[in-house]
Parts: structure tokens; C-alpha cells; sequence
């Protein structure tokens, strides 16, 4: 069976810091091959929507199935499937992915028939066998598929990370993924899942708080198969368990392979395993991302990060003395008048980390979706994309995002300024050499993504597909286990 993968287009932010690549979809894609399938893939992120018309005219696909791990892309899906449909009208389009898993039903109703199914959950094991079952009354039937008819049982965790490689060879123009200045970079994965419960997150209500780890044999046999000189690390926790990331490390050692790393990881756990972070700094990492998320003790709380302001600061010491390039996060709250943004823009001018702003938003399958008091004051998927404000402001809107947009242009000029501009011209004269200009080009695009006008503007387009809001908002705080999507097994 033919079977075209789609990734939607960038989000906002990836306009200007980062274009990763599919990895996920490639895991899926590799699934679907083994199973004895002809697999292609293309992301929207590098290509456009006429690019994807012609691969339906060219490939005539029997099957199309769209990632949607990002709230803001359900419209886009949801017309590229009309759009599929309309010209294909016996192909069978499916969806999943993150996002996807905890609004299915609300997909499907969106959709008017034009999406066949949604697949909750991990895809791996999933995908091959709705595949077998197109179009058979028993799909909905199969774990984590949801169609029109019915709802099966809860989708099933995949059983060995190691199964099933990504397969990059059919992502396109790899060279136009990047994330700074690591420039191209690939994307690898050693763990999934996290064993925390923040309140605004929905990565531990995904995986049902489960965490599994690759072997380490697979793991270096993965960044073997990487071409590109640079590797941003997509566990969502890096390094939990120490002896994990030493043994990932060992067989590097052992196989020769060097490359520079980006990864992502919590306060608490670099500074209670500093060694490990040490001995990959010698491996090649140099970029690490924190998420702070606020700076007292009551945001901290109000997150339930199980942090103190203390442990932050401690973390961001050891990344220092390690030699790391750091970038936080600071969770911007709707709450937030012109003192709050100019004590953010105070600290972060005094410390040398990266800082960048999202907003508090509230999305399906977080905590904060349900408990979260004040009213949406939109329904547009696309405004959950944590660059807008989609719950009442303390400021009237346009000034929120004056304000905002005057913080994060501060931070930008910062690290992206004239002056900072000395500090990286090197780099950028070295990767313009080589061809790669993803860097180059995202120094200049700040104020064209980033301005008042666009970001209020934004609230101002007509929507199509409206949201479903949370039954009652405001609710107490639910039970774990009726935010899982994968439900956790009792050994």
C-alpha cells in the first residue's frame, strides 16, 4: 500500500529558533515499512501546501496520515484532509500524535468524514495494524483507534524503544533543520516519557508517567546512522537515571563518534547529577535548556515544578562551571502587569543564560485545562501555540503583548544584538561557508515574528474550527488517572 506521513507546518516560535525534524513520524514510518508498506514523508515545515498537492497527484497515495503533536496545526489538518479527500476520494486519512490523542473525538467532528480515524497514543505498534483493517467495521475495535462509530481500548505503550529506528532517509532537504546555531542538526531520542507531574504539561499524562529507556547499544547505533554534526536530545527529561546516559556514553566512546549536542533537562536533576552532565560535556554537549518556569517560590508552586528558587539558581551555577550555553524558560502569566515584565527583564539582563518568555496557556490533557478558573477568551486552535494570551489578561490585550513583545525583543537584542552579534559572527560566517544559512537567516526575522500588530492581529482572524472547552471550568483537581492516555501498567 502506498502511504504518504505529513508533518504540518512551524509554529511561531520555530519561525525563528529551531526547525526539528519529524522524529516521531520517522519511527511511525519505519513501523509501516517493516509491515511491507511503500512509506514516504514530507514535511510541511520545509515545503509548502502546493508541495503537498502534488505529492497526492504524483504518489496517488491510499493512505495519508498527518502528526498532530501540536494543538495549533489541528485547522491546517483538518483542510489538508478535505483537501485529500476531495481529490482522493478513497484514500483513507488518519491522524495522531500528542495533541491528537487527547481531543480525537473533537478531530473527527471537525472533520465531517474527511479524517477516517484518529489514533491515540504511541503510533509504532498502532499504525500497521489500522493499515491492515482500512476501512473494516472492527477498526475502531484496535487499541487507541477512535473513529465516528466508536472508541476502542486504551492505547498499548510500545514494548522496545529500540524496534524501530527513525528512518531520515525520507525526510527531504535535512539540511534545513536546525535549532541555534547548531546548524543542521539531527534529532535523537534515548528516553520518553517523564516521571513528574507539572501542572501546565501534558508529557506525563501522554505517557501515563511512565519512563523507558533505549538500550545503549541502540541508542549509539542511532547516532552512528546521523550524518549531521549536531544532535538535539528530545527526551523530555535528559539523564534521570545517571548510569543510563553513562552507559549511552560509553559505547560513543567505544564507536568513535563525536558530535555536539542540545538537550533539555530539569533544575533538580542537574544538580543532583552533575557528574553525568560533566561527562557528556567531554562527549560534546554544549547547549542545555532549563525550564524555570518562574522565578519565587509561589509560581513554582502554583506549576507544582517540586522546585525551590534555590535549586534553580544552584542548577544554573552548575551549567556555568560546566562551560554549557544555557537557555530558560519564564512562563509569562496573564496575571502579569508592566512591574512584573520589568522585574523578568531586570533579572534576565543580569544573568548570562538565554531567556525567552511563553505564555501560560492551558491545554487538553494538562492539569490547568481543567482547574484553571478563569474563562478562554478563545476557542482558536491556533492561539495555543504559547505565544498568545488565550486566557483574561490583568493588562488589556494589546498591551500584554506591548509589553511582551518589548520583553522578548530586549532579551533578543541581548543575545542577538549588534554586540552580541561579535560573539557569534565566527559561527556564522563558518556555517554560511558550509551552505547552511538556517542561523544566518533567523537573526533578522525577530520583528517580523515577533510585533504587537501580528500577535493581536492573530485574534482578530475568523475561526473555522472552534475549540470544545473544558466541561466545568474550575473543577478541583482530577484524578491522575483521567488524564492518562496511556494508562500505566501494575507490575
Amino acid at each position: 500500500m502506498r502511504v504518504l506521513l505529513v508533518h504540518p507546518s512551524p509554529l511561531m516560535y520555530s519561525e525563528i529558533y529551531l526547525r526539528l525534524e519529524p522524529l516521531g513520524l520517522e519511527r511511525v514510518a519505519t513501523a509501516i515499512a517493516a509491515a511491507g508498506h511503500d512509506v514516504r514523508l514530507l514535511d510541511l515545515q520545509i515545503f509548502r501546501h502546493r508541495d503537498y498537492v502534488h505529492e497526492l497527484d504524483a504518489f496517488r497515495p491510499e493512505a495519508v496520515g498527518f502528526s498532530l503533536n501540536y494543538l495549533a496545526n489541528v485547522p491546517e489538518v483538518l483542510d489538508l484532509a478535505r483537501e485529500t479527500k476531495r481529490r482522493l476520494p478513497r484514500c483513507f486519512v488518519f491522524a495522531g500524535g500528542h495533541s491528537g490523542s487527547f481531543i480525537a473525538p473533537e478531530i473527527l467532528e471537525h472533520a465531517r468524514g474527511a479524517v477516517d480515524c484518529v489514533v491515540r497514543g504511541e503510533g509504532e505498534a498502532i499504525a500497521p495494524r489500522v493499515l491492515e483493517a482500512l476501512f473494516d467495521p472492527r477498526l475502531e475495535t484496535l487499541p487507541g483507534v477512535v473513529t465516528r462509530h466508536g472508541a476502542g481500548p486504551a492505547p498499548t505503550l510500545a514494548d522496545d524503544l529500540d524496534r524501530f529506528p527513525p528512518a531520515r532517509h525520507l525526510t527531504r532537504r535535512r539540511r534545513k533543520y536546525f535549532i541555534g546555531v547548531l546548524d543542521p542538526c539531527a534529532s535523537a531520542e534515548f528516553t520518553r516519557g517523564c516521571p513528574w507531574d507539572c501542572s501546565f504539561c501534558s508529557a506525563w499524562t501522554f505517557y501515563g508517567r511512565s519512563y523507558r529507556k533505549t538500550s545503549p547499544e541502540a541508542a549509539a547505533e542511532d547516532l552512528a546512522r546521523v550524518e549531521e554534526p549536531n544532535v538535539f536530545l528530545v527526551d523530555d527529561v535528559a539523564f534521570v537515571q545517571p548510569e543510563h546516559g553513562y552507559a549511552i556514553g560509553r559505547e560513543l566512546e567505544r564507536r568513535g563518534i563525536r558530535k555536539e549536542y542540545y538537550l533539555e533537562t530539569r533544575c533538580d536533576v542537574l544538580v543532583k547529577n552533575r557528574e553525568v552532565f560533566a561527562y557528556w560535556k567531554r562527549l560534546g554537549l554544549h547547549y542545555m535548556f532549563l525550564g524555570l518556569e518562574a522565578l519565587d517560590e509561589e509560581g513554582l508552586r502554583l506549576h507544582r515544578k517540586r522546585v525551590t528558587p534555590n535549586e534553580n539558581l544552584r542548577a544554573l551555577e552548575i551549567a556555568r562551571e560546566l562551560g554549557l550555553t544555557v537557555a530558560v524558560n519564564i512562563i509569562a502569566e496573564p496575571d502579569w502587569d508592566e512591574r512584573r515584565f520589568a522585574i523578568v527583564r531586570e533579572w534576565a539582563l543580569t544573568v548570562p543564560e538565554i531567556v525567552h518568555l511563553t505564555v501560560a496557556t492551558p491545554y487538553p490533557g494538562t492539569e490547568t485545562w481543567l482547574t484553571e478558573s478563569r474563562r478562554l477568551t478563545s476557542l482558536d486552535y491556533r492561539l495555543f501555540d504559547v505565544q498568545h494570551a488565550v486566557l483574561p489578561t490583568r493588562l488589556p490585550l494589546r498591551r500584554f503583548y506591548e509589553e511582551l513583545v518589548r520583553t522578548q525583543e530586549v532579551l533578543n537584542r541581548k543575545h542577538l544584538g549588534v554586540a552580541a552579534l561579535r560573539d557569534v559572527a565566527a559561527i556564522a560566517l563558518r556555517l554560511a561557508l558550509r551552505g547552511q544559512t538556517n542561523f544566518l537567516r533567523s537573526l533578522w526575522k525577530f520583528r517580523r515574528v515577533y510585533n504587537v500588530e501580528r500577535q493581536w492581529s492573530d485574534h482578530q482572524q475568523p475561526v473555522t474550527y472552534a475549540m470544545r472547552p473544558p466541561a466545568a471550568p474550575g473543577s478541583p483537581r482530577p484524578r491522575q488517572s483521567e488524564l492518562f492516555v496511556h494508562v500505566p501498567v501494575r507490575r
